[in-house]
């Protein structure tokens, strides 16, 4: 089977063991893990050859952090060193109602300073059929900027599927260009996106219209009409009972109609973070594997309600697990 190839930033994340807040926090759990990064890994666990591109310095963390990937499965060849420093970001868990935080220590990371000319697009994609990439990397640098854009033509010239969460993180544009100056041309080449109402209307000014009952649907037809290279537009929907109780579903749009998932009721949320990455890699694999969309919705949101159930950015949630999700049992039954 042909590879799917991931690229972003990866970073180091600290936490505090259990529940624990930072300011009480006398020790530290290192983990690393990146938005895009989280997809491959989650699909080598589940036996699809992925490989990631990223830009680490040459020092122990970027080894650890090359290290930690490789050991799930993750093709790291691709990686270039250099730079001064990893990114990080801290993290603790919330429970009841008192929330998850996070805080980024990521300003000039190796991947922020990457020079475009140092990744190969047409020997890294040679072997690959499909290339995901998020709205994260081009707001971090314009030369991360530069990287993703090149790749996503590569991928477009060689005809393989592109997808990308366009996910709009306000606070990482600080290079001195706008989404909206950014983002369009890198949409324009992808076959598939994630896209709710809120990243419609910050990246690209496209809010419902009232032509269609669901707004969600009318923005998805003004973006295909706008970026005719666009397939399919899919989206997660989170309820929130507490911090510690969510439920899940979603939805997508080809172009004719909304077709829409079960909602999966998540009751003990261990780590959500990383839950749309294991949603991500859960539809990459369905489109691979079960080449049927309402087959591959239901996939990616059992992987996604899974992955809130395992510590870390990475889905390890395996096929059987997956598929007893799917078919309505979430007994959590002892397996022995």
């Amino acid at each position: 089977m042909k590879k799917v190839v991931t690229f972003g930033e990866i970073m180091g994340r600290l936490s505090p063991p259990g529940y624990g807040r930072i300011v009480q926090a006398q020790s530290l759990n290192l983990t690393f893990g990146g938005g895009e990064a989280n997809v491959s890994a989650a699909l080598a666990h589940l036996g699809i050859p992925a490989a990631h591109v990223t830009k680490f310095p040459d020092h122990e963390m970027g080894h650890a952090a090359t290290a930690y990937f490789r050991k799930v499965g993750v093709d790291m060849q691709y990686v270039q060193y250099g730079g001064n420093r990893l990114g990080l970001y801290f993290t603790e868990f919330g429970a009841a109602m008192r929330p998850s935080k996070v805080v980024y220590d990521r300003s000039d990371s190796s991947f922020a300073h990457l020079d475009p000319k140092e990744f190969n697009w047409k020997e890294i994609l040679k072997d690959a059929q499909w290339f995901h990439w998020t709205g994260i990397s081009p707001a971090i640098s314009e030369s991360a900027a530069q990287a993703c854009k090149e790749a996503i033509k590569t991928a477009n010239d060689l005809g393989i599927t592109v997808s990308a969460d366009v996910n709009y993180r306000k606070n990482l544009w600080q290079y001195g260009k706008s989404v909206q100056e950014v983002m369009p041309d890198l949409i324009a080449g992808c076959d598939i996106i994630v896209c709710g109402k809120g990243d419609a209307e910050d990246i690209l000014n496209i809010v419902s219209d009232g032509s269609t009952k669901s707004g969600w649907e009318s923005v998805c037809k003004q973006i295909m009409a706008k970026f005719p290279k666009i397939k399919k537009i899919i989206n997660t929907k989170r309820g929130q009972i507490s911090a510690s109780q969510n439920t899940l579903s979603a939805t997508s749009f080809n172009g004719k109609q909304v077709l829409k998932s079960e909602t999966v009721e998540i009751s003990q949320i261990v780590d959500r973070i990383g839950g749309g990455d294991a949603f991500m890699a859960g539809y990459i694999y369905g489109n691979l594997i079960l080449k049927d969309e309402a087959q591959s919705l239901s996939f990616a949101v059992a992987a996604s309600a899974l992955k809130h159930t395992i510590e870390g950015d990475i889905n390890l949630a395996n096929l059987d697990e997956i598929e007893t999700v799917m078919k309505g049992d979430l007994t959590g039954r002892l397996k022995r």
